[in-house]
């Protein structure tokens, strides 16, 4: 096993489960695994799952169902929601599932939570149905899955069974200040979702760190930043592998979502300027090359935002190239 910290920043991934172009559910759903296993090999920390709905090319929407998939087949490494979006559900179902999660698998699951309802309004109204959503419901609900994934107190009448007292390891996770300040005040870790919204970073983290009071569950302040990773022997052959990841990004900003499609040589090129600075900007905190250009991506990243973790996402095409660019990173990464 490689070490996997640089300083005192970890390795993680987070996983879209991607449905390829031609390819299957079942085949994205074995790939997740085995690319879990793979990184577990390689001493990442954590891997998680994210929740999204009426999308073609993503098969994580049953996301307590994929985690303990993940689980059941890996050891060591910790698996978790990255996140589960809490407006679509209620406090005590996401409690019991993740309690579950939690027995079956002690000390080895997360629950990352958001606020975004991650998929499309239509969805979403068939999700909750006639619910109306507040500003004040997600902070709501957030202490109410605290309270039922903690012990029980004298005379409580709810109950999380599975779930009370299984304290399972609450993240807020958000892309802009709003779940920054509430991570903050309820002494929670927090993840920020540069990934795919890097403009308010260093902006939420700061208030985060700022505001942040210790509370039971974490003395000090912890931050995760996703990160898009594409890593290959070249920054040619990285730029090439990319483009699936540009091309899906285009896709999001154009309203047209598709599958994982195949790499296309000088994709970029190919686009409009106007196009080319959209996908840049999604991708503002991207790392993308050979060896030495991914461990300065990373090391460069770190150095501004002092994360404790690095989330990696890493959507390649053939899957097998994706397992060798988290080998590639890891061993940058390690150096």
């Amino acid at each position: 096993m490689l070490p996997m910290k640089n300083s005192t920043t970890s390795l993680s991934m987070l996983d879209l489960v991607a449905v390829r172009e031609g390819g299957s559910v079942a085949d994205a759903l074995k790939i997740a695994l085995r690319t879990a296993q793979h990184v577990e090999s390689l001493g990442f920390t954590r891997y998680w799952v994210a929740e999204h709905h009426n999308m073609h090319g993503i098969a994580s929407s049953a996301t307590a169902v994929m985690v303990g998939y993940l689980a059941g087949g890996t050891q060591r490494i910790r698996v978790g929601s990255g996140g589960i979006m809490l407006p679509n559900h209620a406090p005590l179902v996401v409690a019991e599932a993740f309690g579950t999660l939690a027995e079956l698998y002690p000390d080895r699951i997360d629950l990352g939570l958001g606020r975004a309802p991650g998929t499309d309004q239509a969805t979403m109204r068939a999700l909750r149905r006639d619910r109306v959503e507040t500003e004040e419901d997600f902070p709501r609900d957030v202490a109410e899955l605290q309270h039922l994934l903690a012990a029980p107190e004298v005379g409580q009448r709810l109950i999380a069974m599975p779930g009370a007292g299984t304290n399972v390891p609450i993240w807020l996770l958000g892309s802009s200040l709003f779940s920054a300040q509430l991570a903050a005040q309820r002494g929670l870790p927090y993840a920020f979702a540069s990934h795919f919204a890097p403009r308010q970073l260093m902006q939420a983290v700061n208030l985060y760190r700022s505001r942040f009071q210790p509370s039971a569950s974490l003395a000090k302040p912890h931050v995760m930043i996703g990160v898009p990773m594409i890593a290959a022997p070249t920054d040619e052959e990285a730029q090439y592998l990319a483009s699936s990841t540009y091309q899906r990004v285009l896709g999001i900003l154009r309203g047209d979502r598709r599958r994982l499609q195949p790499p296309i040589e000088n994709f970029m090129a190919q686009c409009h300027p106007q196009e080319r600075a959209a996908i840049d900007e999604f991708l503002g905190a991207g790392v993308v090359g050979g060896p030495a250009t991914v461990r300065e991506g990373l090391r460069a990243l770190t150095e501004a935002t002092e994360a404790d973790e690095l989330m990696l996402v890493c959507d390649i095409f053939d899957p097998a190239l994706r397992l060798r660019s988290l080998e590639i990173a890891a061993a940058a990464w390690a150096n």
